[in-house]
């Protein structure tokens, strides 16, 4: 994905609105818009760096929608945050259900790495 398709991404994870962001941003919000529905409409690196920091994230995820990691680190999967944002919306019930269910899977593949 590009940076059209991470800011929207980001614009609605976040729940922020493009006249918030603009005010946040100090950008107009007709250049977002810009940034948005216009293919390879790319902002300068200055417009970009207000953009992200306004979002709270980095102009690399903007740009490449990779997560700067750490050294050493592990990298996050690519879909953490869109089974995050569909685990905060479960009851808590169901919620507990998911979690015990990957921990049953993590378990489950521990289990067969040992066995090999």
């Amino acid at each position: 994905m590009g940076f059209k398709e991470n800011l929207k991404s980001e614009l609605a994870y976040s729940g922020m609105l493009v006249k918030e962001l603009a005010s946040l941003s100090g950008i107009n919000k007709r250049t977002i818009d810009n940034y948005l529905n216009t293919h390879n409409c790319i902002p300068s690196a200055d417009a970009a760096v207000r953009i992200a920091a306004a979002l709270g994230v980095t102009v690399e995820y903007l740009i490449t929608g990779n997560v700067q990691q750490e050294r050493g680190a592990s990298q996050p999967v690519p879909d953490s945050r869109v089974i995050l944002k569909n685990l905060e919306a479960l009851n808590k019930r169901d919620r507990k259900i998911v979690v015990n269910l990957i921990k049953s899977l993590k378990d489950l593949e521990n289990t067969e790495k040992k066995a090999r």
